[in-house]
């Protein structure tokens, strides 16, 4: 399983995911106060993630260490009442 950093982060904020994976990618899609978000890895000659974590209207690519860079932000929202 890929995205574990990532997996981690929405389990301690108790926000429900679906996850897939596909060609060795990993793909997370869940909600967080009523938005959709996602993180979609790829491959590209380096390993990176497109994602809207930062601005739910807007996706982005992010490389080099992109599940740190990801869980960091996911972490930093407020917690879900259990």
């Amino acid at each position: 399983m890929r995205l574990q950093k990532v997996r981690s982060a929405l389990d301690q904020k108790k926000i429900a995911y679906t996850y897939t994976e596909e060609d060795g990618a990993g793909s997370l899609d869940f909600l967080f106060r009523g938005l959709s978000f996602h993180v979609w890895e790829y491959c590209d000659e380096v390993w990176g993630a497109e994602t809207n974590i930062f601005n739910a209207g807007k996706s982005q690519d992010i490389e080099d260490d992109y599940e740190e860079i990801i869980a960091k932000e996911i972490l930093s929202w407020p917690d879900m009442i259990a």
